[in-house]
């Protein structure tokens, strides 16, 4: 750009010094003459003129220098500086760098330049704001559908086992029935105490796959479920004293940060089974061993209760389908059902059942509840 003006600067300096000597040369022609002839050859007047006309090209030259340094001045000024700044700028808006920085003010065109540079900017400005805005619900979007992608197969999951269970449910529950029978009449002629308490236990134990099997049942074809006002801290208590006396539990820590009183709108039993599923997961992952965190707050109307334990974390290849009913990682020792069942009860209680894993380590997962 300077070696441009430079080249403009010098082409119109040269014409200028050309058409200031063309105007003058007649003039000074006729000057130099009548000044020779009015002087003598050899005097110091007849030695000026000489003089006079010897130096004429050098103040030619030096006239050429002064107008094309002026020229280059007033064109550097007054455009080739606004044209480097909309030229930088131009360059800027190519890179999508739209924080234009201040321009040197040139001529009206330039000016205009600047101003439609300017503008052009902001649109862009906008249309970017616009397209991440649309960027951002396209993601959501598609999270919405990639979890209701996910919630049609575990329904259709659901359904499968509804049917499965319906049919074991018609099949088995005669045999229990049955067993039901012998065990009453079992216990009435039991012999001794101890015996009678082994047939208890058996007839526990027996009401207890009845109801699995009913529960499955449920799982495919749920029902309404009758919402109350449950003290949430309570039954995390009752649940916990319930598990630590089996062996799962036998040597986890278990600590609490409940919040007292705190009432969500739910069923005291499906709660139940929810927080008794979590807490025997969290063993189960841990080994038997480690601690467990059971904490519940209010938060944005919904009681929010959370299961965090010590051990090794969700992996993320196991993440998307850890609610997926006969989904498991513990080769062969679970049916895959726990999960899926709690998600099911959360859902009929009009709550939601998520996991993620703690950034120091160890799995969490989150019920939310309808706060009462």
């Amino acid at each position: 750009m300077k070696w441009r003006i430079a080249s403009v600067a010098f082409l119109l300096g040269t014409l200028s010094t050309v058409l200031v000597w063309l105007t003058l040369q007649p003039a000074l022609i006729r000057l130099l003459d009548l000044a020779r002839r009015l002087t003598v050859a050899g005097t110091p007047e007849a030695a000026l003129v000489a003089r006079v006309r010897g130096i004429l090209p050098f103040v030619l030259g030096l006239d050429l220098l002064l107008l094309t340094v002026l020229v280059y001045l007033v064109l550097d000024f007054a455009v080739g500086r606004p044209l480097q700044s909309t030229e930088a700028a131009v360059e800027q808006l190519g890179r999508l760098e739209l924080d234009l920085p201040p321009v040197a003010q040139g001529g009206p065109l330039v000016s205009r330049i600047q101003s439609a540079l300017n503008r052009m900017a902001d649109a862009l400005r906008r249309e970017q704001a616009l397209t991440r805005s649309q960027l951002e619900e396209l993601r959501q979007a598609n999270a919405r559908l990639a979890r209701a992608q996910t919630e049609l197969v575990a329904a259709e999951r659901l359904v499968t086992v509804g049917k499965l269970a319906a049919g074991v449910a018609h099949e088995v529950g005669n045999p229990l029935a049955g067993i039901l029978g012998y065990l009453s009449v079992a216990r009435m002629r039991a012999p001794s105490p101890e015996l009678k308490e082994y047939l208890d236990r058996i007839d526990h134990e027996v009401h207890r796959i009845d109801g699995i099997v009913r529960g499955l049942l449920d799982l495919g074809r749920p029902k309404p479920t009758a919402l109350a006002p449950v003290d949430v801290s309570q039954v995390v208590e009752t649940c916990v004293k319930l598990v630590r006396a089996g062996p799962e539990l036998s040597q986890v820590k278990v600590d609490f940060a409940l919040e007292p009183g705190l009432l969500a709108r739910a069923d005291a039993g499906s709660l139940s089974q929810i927080v008794i599923n979590l807490l025997l997961n969290a063993a189960q992952a841990m080994g038997g061993q480690g601690g467990v965190r059971v904490s519940t707050r209010r938060e944005s109307g919904e009681v929010r209760l959370e299961v965090e334990d010590t051990g090794p974390g969700i992996p993320s290849e196991v993440m998307p389908r850890i609610f997926e009913p006969f989904f498991t990682t513990k080769e062969g020792k679970g049916t895959g059902l726990g999960l899926a069942v709690s998600l099911h009860l959360a859902q009929s209680m009009g709550g939601r059942l998520t996991a993620d894993n703690v950034p120091g380590g160890g799995a969490r997962f989150s019920l939310r509840l309808s706060a009462m």
